[in-house]
């Protein structure tokens, strides 16, 4: 069982929307060793993060491994409402998707 607490918040500010995201990944470049075993950590990261407002992606962004352990992101819409939903999801680099959605507040 997972215990990933993704966070989205998306708050109208005047004629904006604040959108901010906290993301629970590993982000692991590939390059770390592990103390106890002496093995390179395998790389694990966010290859592609989308959000979703109105069935139209208003942000897509490729990110790497450089990109640190559990990724924030904030930005502005120019338009939105209260009550209107807003999803974000990503794909890593092993396959794995994921997606969260919050209310306009």
């Amino acid at each position: 069982m997972s215990k990933k607490r993704h966070k989205l918040l998306a708050r109208k500010k005047g004629d904006h929307v604040q959108v901010r995201m906290l993301l629970m990944h590993p982000m692991e470049t590939g390059n770390r060793v592990e103390r106890a075993t002496g093995q390179k950590v395998s790389r694990h990261f966010i290859k592609e993060l989308q959000c979703i407002y109105l069935d139209k992606v208003v942000l897509s962004s490729h990110w790497g491994w450089g990109v640190s352990k559990n990724p924030y992101l904030s930005f502005e819409l120019l338009h939105g409402e209260k009550g209107e939903n807003i999803t974000v999801t990503w794909v890593d680099n092993l396959g794995v998707s994921e997606k969260i959605t919050t209310t306009i507040k």
